[in-house]
């Protein structure tokens, strides 16, 4: 009998299904299989008339505008950058786990600040928020701490309140700001803020965000520290200058740098979010279960050739 019922198990074993088999063995995607296996519908390419080229001694930053966000202020940043406003100028301020900020560090001084380009406005409304009626949101489900809902909108990390109808960007890594003094509506997006450090999103709702960094910001991060408390530079040959800041539409498409972004509305997008929210391989072995807006990347690459 032991041998009839021994039999009978292993001749169980062997037809068990190869694709059963093959499923065990099968390891779950990681974000960067997901990414790379994404078509070329998932795929938006930056567009050059919302793209700046800040051109540094060490490379060049790109940045992508947000006229949803700041219409006025991004209008504003563009008649600057066409006419040479920041070319010569510098990154005078570099704080730790903050921000860069960089502009006329000789603005207060009426007889040395540089002039504006003709057609640059003098005074602009704050742009904290934005109206969310009919505007397609792409909702994490994560619970966050500064907004009832965070997602991203025309592929920025947003936060949302559905209560109000108002939706703004969030002060994550990489995040372009205008920075303003007390007053609310003392920004023109001639002084800016590139955030460096851990996202302070107290911030958010404070200022114009205007856009965010997509390439180049290990040029930024890697800057050295200003003094304390607040990283403005003693001297004037501690700031990094800034050879030229042109819009990208403004250049010779020969020297332009194509770039791609993943759509935060694709399948990809979502699935590569997930991979990063429940990370499963043998280095991991606790699900987290939540992911921060702040630490969702938008992953880029260079455009593909035709």
């Amino acid at each position: 009998m032991r041998v009839a019922l021994l039999a009978i198990a292993l001749s169980l074993a062997v037809v068990v299904p190869a694709s059963a088999q093959d499923a065990s063995k099968t390891k779950p995607r990681s974000a960067k299989d997901i990414i790379d296996a994404a078509p070329a519908s998932a795929w938006r390419t930056l567009d050059p008339a919302n793209t700046l080229y800040m051109e540094l001694d060490t490379g060049r930053v790109i940045i992508e505008l947000a006229p949803g966000f700041a219409p006025q202020h991004v209008a504003n940043i563009k008649t600057m950058a066409k006419g040479g406003f920041w070319d010569g100028l510098s990154i005078y301020r570099s704080q730790d786990n903050f921000v860069v900020q960089f502009g006329d560090a000789d603005a207060d001084d009426k007889a040395k600040a540089k002039p504006f380009p003709d057609g640059t406005r003098q005074h602009l409304p704050a742009e904290f928020t934005r109206s969310d009626k009919s505007t397609h949101f792409d909702r994490l489900p994560d619970v966050d701490g500064w907004a009832p809902q965070v997602g991203f909108i025309d592929g920025f990390p947003t936060a949302r309140d559905p209560k109000s109808g108002k939706a703004w960007l969030t002060h994550c890594y990489g995040m372009l700001g205008a920075g303003r003094s007390n007053e609310p509506d003392s920004s023109i997006g001639a002084e800016l803020y590139v955030v460096i450090g851990q996202a302070p999103r107290a911030l958010d709702r404070q200022l114009s965000a205007v856009g965010r960094v997509v390439k180049g910001m290990d040029l930024l991060s890697t800057i050295t520290r200003g003094p304390e408390p607040m990283g403005f530079y003693d001297k004037a040959e501690q700031r990094t200058t800034i050879k030229a800041i042109h819009v990208a539409s403004e250049v010779p498409e020969s020297e332009r740098t194509p770039l791609q972004l993943l759509r935060t509305d694709s399948q990809a997008f979502i699935d590569a979010t997930e991979a990063r929210r429940n990370r499963v391989d043998d280095f991991y072995k606790i699900p987290a279960g939540h992911i921060d807006l702040c630490n969702v990347p938008l992953p880029v690459r260079a455009l593909l050739a035709r």
